[in-house]
């Protein structure tokens, strides 16, 4: 899922993208059972078949190196949780700063994006700590990469922004100039269906 077309411009997938997207789904789904346990996917493909308009975003993940998959279900609202669950860092999605006033605030070498912006145009949130946090009690991720997450007004306000990852076996926040990016850094997202 390398190729974008003009039809994703509406944000609309073709019919091949849909059906190609529900067996990467799907495939993935089945092999990680451990991410939701008690879950069926029959119940999770009716619920994106009735909020078709969430595909497009669930397709932007997996094409961006997200890999998402379903971690979780609201049973009030009904709604599952798609977080991107690929080993490190998505790799479209790296090598950005913060937002965009800190890429703005760069005089030189600005990277191409910022992660708020890259997450809002996909229709999908930056996770929160207490996300990826929940994310690492699933498996182990970013062991040689790192994500942005939702950084608070107070320290944002200041010109820091969080990141996250997982080394000796613990999973670590640390902080940054929000202009700050590496080629190792990317952001996680999270989706609800």
């Amino acid at each position: 899922m390398t190729e974008r077309s003009e039809i994703n411009n509406k944000k609309e997938l073709s019919p091949e993208q849909r059906e190609e997207l529900l067996r990467t789904l799907k495939a993935r789904f089945e092999k990680n059972m451990n991410r939701h346990k008690g879950f069926d996917w029959a119940d999770v493909q009716a619920r994106l078949e009735v909020h078709t308009e969430k595909l497009w975003s669930l397709y932007e993940m997996e094409r961006t190196g997200g890999e998402p998959d379903v971690v979780g279900h609201d049973h009030q609202t009904g709604e599952y949780l798609f977080y991107d669950c690929s080993a490190e860092s998505p790799k479209g999605r790296r090598s950005v700063c913060y937002d965009r006033e800190a890429l703005e605030s760069r005089k030189a070498h600005k990277p191409e994006n910022n992660a708020v912006d890259m997450a809002a145009a996909m229709g999908i949130e930056l996770l929160t700590e207490e996300q990826y946090r929940e994310l690492q009690q699933l498996g182990n991720f970013d062991t040689k990469t790192s994500s942005w997450v939702q950084t608070p007004d107070r320290i944002r306000k200041l010109g820091g922004a969080l990141f996250c990852d997982r080394r000796y076996d613990t999973v670590f926040v640390y902080h940054n100039g929000a202009e700050s990016y590496y080629a190792a850094r990317g952001f996680r997202g999270s989706l609800r269906v």
